[in-house]
């Protein structure tokens, strides 16, 4: 067999496992899949109009991110909402971008403060979870790409990703566009100013708010 036969079959079954991933993250944001919901091969594999195989691999990738449980003999799973999850989450977020913002800040534009800006109104009024995840990644990318730490970037978009099952949540619980907590604006707002720590502090303090607020919303439908 020509090597590069084999090399741009294998490449072509990587892009569509990244496609399926897209697809599938698209999906449970949307709420088609939910979480504890089954996750199929065979019914993902015809929806997709692809084979078993770039299916299997895409549930791996999502094993491995954390939206997804494999089990031996149940197949994958939509992993279930966790309060302990969102504040671990949420505490390494916080940590990774009080790493940031300061050699972010240094790079930043006057344009890339109003593009952000305009990013936190987006992410604010988004009304359907798919818009508000598309938002919020491009929001956080544009700080991290300034900041020119491309392994917190990195470690940041994964927990972004494994995130992913919590926005149609997040919507539920803050449902009126109009009174949602406005830590992205409040944090250009001052950070702008050249005001690194009091941004960070006032971005983490609604920030907190919130996850106490989704954390209590999950401890009470359990009870």
């Amino acid at each position: 067999m020509d090597k590069r036969v084999s090399l741009n079959e294998a490449l072509d079954a990587e892009k569509a496992a990244f496609q399926i991933v897209k697809k599938i993250r698209d999906g449970i944001l949307e709420e088609t899949f939910k979480p504890q919901g089954r996750l199929i091969e065979q019914d993902l594999a015809e929806r997709f109009n692809v084979s078993r195989s770039p299916v299997r691999e895409a549930l791996l990738a999502l094993e491995k991110e954390g939206t997804v449980i494999i089990s031996p003999y149940k197949g994958a799973i939509v992993k279930p909402l966790s309060p302990e999850e969102v504040l671990d989450i949420a505490e390494l977020r916080l940590a990774l971008i009080s790493l940031a913002l300061k050699p972010a800040y240094r790079h930043l534009s006057p344009a890339d403060f109003d593009a952000g800006y305009d990013l936190a109104k987006r992410i604010a009024r988004s009304n359907n979870a798919k818009d508000h995840f598309e938002y919020h990644s491009q929001f956080w990318d544009g700080i991290f790409r300034k900041a020119q730490r491309p392994i917190l970037h990195e470690v940041f978009r994964q927990l972004n990703d494994r995130m992913t099952r919590y926005d149609p949540l997040y919507l539920k619980v803050f449902p009126a566009a109009e009174t949602r907590p406005r830590q992205w604006e409040t944090l250009i707002q001052i950070y702008r100013k050249g005001q690194i720590a009091e941004a960070f502090r006032a971005f983490k303090k609604i920030y907190l708010e919130v996850v106490e607020q989704i954390m209590h919303h999950l401890k009470s439908e359990k009870i």
